[in-house]
């Protein structure tokens, strides 16, 4: 019979890195900063991915940086 793996077995106990989002959480709870603070950080980094087509932060730069706020300012009106 063949392993099964559950969704509640954490990454590092699989040898792999664990994925952006996890990274982030827990480098919040490293800072012990407040659940909602968490939840926000994470939300725009959904948002900021979700715009640029789901390509991963790591894989871009500044330029995307400007262009999401920019949209956020002028389209949305954020602010």
């Amino acid at each position: 019979m063949g392993s099964v793996i559950s969704k509640s077995d954490d990454s590092s106990t699989q040898g792999k890195a664990p994925r952006l989002l996890e990274q982030v959480r827990l480098a919040i709870a490293r800072r012990h900063y407040s659940p909602r603070t968490e939840e926000t950080y994470i939300h725009w980094i959904k948002r900021f991915i979700y715009f640029h087509g789901k390509r991963h932060p790591r894989d871009m730069g500044a330029g995307e940086v400007t262009a999401f706020l920019n949209h956020l300012a002028r389209e949305l009106n954020v602010g």
